[in-house]
């Protein structure tokens, strides 16, 4: 579990650290200063001038040390994350994935001077009520080795991924960013689920397990989709559709084909742990993006 913990916290510092150096690498462009209203993002949302526009502030970006620290944050998250879904069941790791949007507000709170309601600042602690209780409940992870099917029914989910993608884009703009932000969800699934079904790491037969293919075309797809649906629609809904995409199909694949169980007697803490975890995280689902920073003069 500390695992999953770790890469939540690497997850969830990264968003805002990114962002800082975005809205930086903006002002830096537009000569404007990086507080106030400043609307740029490491999605690209705020930005008016297309892809030219994105590509030029993403190559400013990079050149900021917390942009740089953040995609450090990025693979020593993604690199936790591996590791936790080797040794703990699919349900506990999706629900501590989704609590990086908890410590994305904290830190949001600590370096960008945001303030969180009561109600936020309780649904962090919901979060971690949430955590605690699955990481008193959840077992090993499953013994059953993935089957043929399964690995390329990841694979079709993952093409299909793509082309939910390619529909959603065309939707009016009240559905366009619930399906996108679904699909994402779709997509880290699909990640988190092929590295269990990854039980070789020669060559040879990574090259011909299906599920290596699932891996890269899901993660991929699914930030396509998360990046899409940030700039062209509601960050909450985005961001609510993901956490529910990402959770719940794991969850259910790891349990019923991969052999997920929690600790004796303990199924119905597991269950209550995990939901309490994902409203809490939904509750935050503004903080998908990292808020604008206030300045020091606002009330």
């Amino acid at each position: 579990m500390i695992c999953a913990l770790g890469a939540a916290v690497c997850f969830g510092t990264a968003t805002v650290l990114q962002a800082m150096a975005a809205r930086e690498a903006a002002s830096a462009g537009d000569g404007t200063s990086t507080s106030g209203n400043d609307s740029g993002s490491g999605s690209g949302s705020g930005t008016s001038g297309g892809a030219g526009a994105d590509a030029a502030l993403f190559l400013r970006a990079v050149r900021q040390w917390r942009y740089l620290v953040g995609l450090g944050l990025d693979g020593v998250g993604f690199l936790l994350q591996i590791v936790a879904l080797r040794s703990l069941p699919i349900y506990a790791v999706g629900a501590a994935l989704a609590a990086s949007l908890a410590v994305t507000a904290v830190v949001a709170a600590r370096l960008l001077h945001v303030r969180l309601s009561r109600v936020e600042w309780g649904a962090v602690g919901v979060v971690c009520a949430g955590l605690a209780m699955l990481g008193l409940a959840s077992g090993a992870e499953g013994d059953r080795a993935g089957s043929i099917a399964l690995k390329y029914a990841m694979l079709g989910t993952a093409v299909g991924v793509l082309l939910l993608g390619a529909v959603g884009g065309r939707l009016p703009e009240r559905g366009r960013g619930l399906v996108l932000g679904l699909g994402a969800g779709f997509g880290f699934g699909v990640v988190e689920v092929a590295v269990r079904l990854v039980d070789d790491l020669a060559v040879g037969s990574l090259l011909r397990n299906p599920a290596t293919y699932a891996l890269l075309l899901g993660g991929g797809a699914a930030f396509l989709l998360l990046t899409s649906a940030l700039q062209r629609g509601s960050v909450t809904v985005a961001t609510a559709g993901m956490v529910i995409g990402e959770t719940i199909g794991p969850a259910v694949v790891g349990v019923v084909w991969l052999g997920d169980r929690t600790r004796e007697g303990l199924g119905w803490l597991a269950v209550l742990g995990f939901v309490v975890a994902v409203v809490g995280a939904l509750a935050l689902a503004r903080f998908g993006e990292a808020p604008v920073e206030v300045s020091a003069g606002v009330p």
